[in-house]
């Protein structure tokens, strides 16, 4: 279920002020939506909200901001509340947890945004366009504030998307529409009805990109080569080409990390 959306951006308050103030309160968090979803089967908005104020800035990712005694919103945060949630929650209950944990997130403009910035594997097609969806739900509403993804950086929402997900939208739809919302709502569409065959072209799009940016890695004529790597794709097992099936950038790495490593054994 999504929650109706206000004009107003509030985010969880415990996610505003310094990062060890921030520490102390999310874990507890945790705590208590362990609590709640074991005696309802459900979670909860957050007990106390804030709102966002136009142009505030929202750091979303570790690094985004060194000042860690700073006072402000520390969004990527959002990730230890997970440890409380594991805490509370019985071993044999987590799975079914975190769906629902999940499903909860990306009603809220919050929760999709900070899936959007840190999205969980598996990157499936399906599972990347379901949260990316959920930001295009919230994308007005997230246009307010400024995003610290670099050091230094304020980025707006287009520039923060097209930062972390250009490539990849690039690789589904090339030459897509300019506004980055566009492209995202185009690419959304494909991934989430895509075949297997259209993941592996989006994928060996991306490919490349990824060994252009990483110097590390050697052997850079088969990793650029289309027929090796639509080779070493085809026999990958499908939990493995599943997990890099959305052509995101950051997960395509690991398959080329191992492919590298096997060439320089030979």
């Amino acid at each position: 279920m999504t929650t109706d959306q206000s004009p107003v951006l509030e985010f969880p308050a415990w996610l505003h002020g310094t990062t060890a103030a921030i520490l102390r309160k999310v874990r507890a968090e945790g705590h208590w939506w362990a609590r709640e979803y074991l005696e309802t089967g459900a979670f909860p908005q957050p007990r106390k909200m804030r709102q966002v104020l136009p142009g505030e800035l929202l750091v979303v990712r570790s690094g985004g901001e060194f000042d860690l005694g700073r006072t402000r919103w520390w969004l990527h945060m959002f990730g230890e509340v997970f440890m409380g949630l594991n805490e509370g929650v019985p071993e044999e209950e987590r799975q079914r947890m975190e769906a629902a944990f999940e499903s909860f997130c990306l009603s809220t403009p919050w929760g999709a945004l900070y899936r959007a910035v840190s999205p969980l594997p598996p990157h499936s097609a399906v599972h990347m366009a379901n949260q990316l969806a959920s930001v295009l739900r919230f994308w007005e509403v997230l246009q307010g504030p400024r995003y610290a993804f670099w050091p230094g950086s304020k980025y707006t929402l287009d520039e923060l998307m097209e930062e972390i997900y250009g490539k990849t939208l690039e690789a589904w739809c090339p030459g897509g529409p300019a506004p980055v919302r566009e492209h995202l709502a185009l690419t959304v569409e494909h991934m989430a009805r895509a075949t297997r065959e259209e993941c592996m072209e989006a994928v060996l799009r991306v490919m490349p990109v990824v060994v252009e940016r990483d110097a590390d890695l050697k052997h850079r004529e088969a990793l650029r080569d289309p027929d090796f790597l639509r080779e070493r794709l085809r026999a990958l097992p499908p939990e493995d080409f599943e997990d890099v099936s959305s052509a995101y950038l950051y997960a395509v790495g690991g398959p080329l990390w191992a492919w590298h490593r096997e060439l320089g054994r030979h």
